[in-house]
């Protein structure tokens, strides 16, 4: 059934139609659409038409264009928190109804670099607590995580492996609680090692998150950096005119 009963422009009527189409699960999460071809015939409309519709639709992040293979449905991100509220990965899988779990990598313990040494703002001859990991959500991969932690704060031993959350892990062994973390964010296309760990399809980005956390003293107990699969979570952030 063609749409050309409609009297709104013919691009806006293909918006709808296709979104649509997608919450009644025409097409699902992560399904390539017909070919342009295909779908221009189905509606009835010209493929110029079409391609301006599913050029808004990719700016609306509601599908993504893959040059060469087609345009998929975006999938919908599970886990979504304000930028703003400083929460666990553990709680942020927790918030979106799933159970969390981790895969731990490795885990050592090393000197301090140069770069370190100022970040940290410690003695030279600090040591760092060095754990890789990957968070699951109902066993899914979802969060490639590498962690910084001065080791007098928390030496390696079984602990560091069976704890989920480092936030905890930190307030049992040196009363050290976090409560504010200065945050970069970088989007990042496909990443040879890590998209592999996260079983991303190759048109799935990631969201970087650099954090140092600060404790109730001020001072910095945990760098880490975050690869989030940015079709899973959805980060976002109040901001209020001063």
């Amino acid at each position: 059934m063609t749409i050309k009963t409609d009297h709104r422009l013919l691009y806006l009527q293909v918006i709808d139609r296709l979104k649509k189409d997608i919450e009644a699960g025409v097409y699902e999460e992560g399904e390539r659409l017909p070919s342009e071809f295909e779908l221009s015939k189905q509606l009835g409309i010209s493929r110029a038409t079409l391609r301006e519709a599913l050029r808004i639709l990719e700016d609306e992040n509601v599908v993504v264009r893959r040059h060469g293979v087609g345009t998929f449905v975006r999938s919908r991100a599970v886990f979504s928190s304000g930028i703003e509220e400083l929460f666990s990965v553990t709680e942020m899988i927790e918030r979106g109804g799933k159970s969390p779990g981790t895969n731990f990598l490795s885990s050592d313990t090393r000197d301090v670099t140069e770069e370190e040494l100022q970040r940290f703002n410690t003695e030279e001859d600090e040591q760092l607590v060095v754990v890789e990991r990957v968070r699951t959500a109902d066993g899914r991969p979802v969060v490639y995580c590498l962690d910084q932690i001065p080791a007098k704060f928390m030496p390696v031993n079984q602990k560091t492996t069976e704890e989920e959350s480092l936030f905890n892990l930190l307030e049992k062994e040196s009363n050290r609680r976090v409560l504010y973390a200065v945050t970069h964010i970088e989007p990042v296309g496909y990443h040879e090692r890590v998209s592999e760990i996260l079983e991303c399809p190759p048109e799935t980005s990631l969201l970087v998150l650099k954090q140092m956390h600060y404790d109730q003293n001020d001072n910095a107990v945990l760098y880490s950096v975050n690869y989030f699969r940015a079709d899973k979570f959805d980060f976002h952030v109040v901001r209020r005119r001063v």
